[in-house]
């Protein structure tokens, strides 16, 4: 119920989900079951895979993540997470509150052991066609460099087992690729990374991201988020800029045409559609976050990055990738 339009994208998602992923058995929609039911009716969806679980409280955009789990109890987002930690479903996908999704997972789930505090995993696109994971998007904006050290781990854990790199290679968000250069917690967890035993090149700076230096790029939540919303928004103004000068006289929209397959391909890299959802690491269980604005495209493929994670097992991968470096 805390997509920014309502449950309708949502439940087209997730009938759009349903038809190409045959192996969900159980698609759970939590919220108002008179809306939701309305919107499966104009979706013409009627999957006996679909099972409604009613609620009655909304979490709003302005609520805090820690009201909206201890105020609204009966909340869409909190009778989700409640699915996965009584076992009934394996995974949980929000396109709500982030915050509330993150409270929520982190307070009813735990943490993974080892692990103090979650971090969302973002795949972003590199110039050579693959994608880095950022890590943290968004869910801890005060880590302790231990913590960047964590982040660091899961990432690396979520990119070998569930992307399937072998011998993911990380490096630290910072503001030059000297080892001295950063503010205090960047120069305190470059040197917990540099001993820690991982397969860690060092920091990577802003204009570094996007060429595929390395697999996972990690970072406090404040500045991955501020990265990730930035990086997303500055796609979509080149594409608009492009349409309006592609289109400014004949000449232009007849050379555009002959290059409409170059542009659609990089508009797929660059489509965060595409991605879908962002895995939330270091909670036990499975909690992807999407976009509060997603399209029904988008929810269908943060669905497909649900199956994914759990098929892969990753968080028992997690945990021994924890008590590998921590030994």
């Amino acid at each position: 119920m805390g997509h920014d339009e309502g449950p309708a994208k949502l439940v087209e998602g997730a009938a759009l989900a349903l038809r190409e992923y045959a192996q969900i058995t159980k698609l759970y929609l939590t919220g108002d079951t008179p809306q939701l039911e309305k919107e499966l009716a104009k979706c013409g969806c009627n999957d006996g895979r679909i099972e409604i679980v009613h609620t009655t409280q909304v979490v709003e955009m302005h609520d805090s993540g820690i009201d909206a789990v201890r105020k609204k109890k009966d909340s869409s987002v909190s009778k989700a997470v409640d699915l996965v930690k009584d076992g009934a479903a394996d995974a949980i996908v929000s396109a709500g509150n982030t915050g509330a999704a993150v409270a929520a997972s982190t307070i009813k789930l735990r943490m993974l052991p080892g692990i103090e505090r979650p971090a969302i995993a973002a795949l972003m696109p590199t110039e050579k066609g693959g994608y880095f994971v950022l890590c943290d998007a968004g869910a801890n904006p005060d880590p302790t460099p231990q913590q960047i050290e964590d982040n660091a781990i899961m990432a690396i854990a979520y990119c070998e087992h569930v992307l399937g790199k072998p011998n993911p290679r990380a490096g630290l968000m910072s503001n030059g690729s000297e080892e001295y250069k950063g503010n205090e917690l960047a120069l305190a967890a470059h040197a917990l990374l540099k001993a820690g035993g991982l397969n860690f090149r060092g920091n990577v700076e802003g204009h570094d991201l996007f060429e595929g230096a390395v697999d996972v790029v990690v970072t406090d939540g404040f500045t991955g988020n501020v990265v990730l919303k930035t990086s997303e928004a500055l796609a979509k103004s080149i594409f608009r800029l492009l349409k309006r000068e592609l289109t400014a006289n004949p000449v232009r929209k007849a050379g555009a045409m002959l290059c409409k397959p170059a542009f659609r391909a990089v508009n797929n890299v660059t489509n965060a559609d595409n991605y879908g959802g962002m895995p939330l690491l270091g909670v036990n269980g499975v909690t992807i976050i999407a976009h509060g604005g997603s399209s029904p495209f988008a929810i269908k493929n943060a669905l497909r990055n649900a199956c994914s994670t759990v098929d892969h097992k990753l968080n028992p991968h997690i945990i021994e990738e924890v008590q590998r470096y921590r030994n």
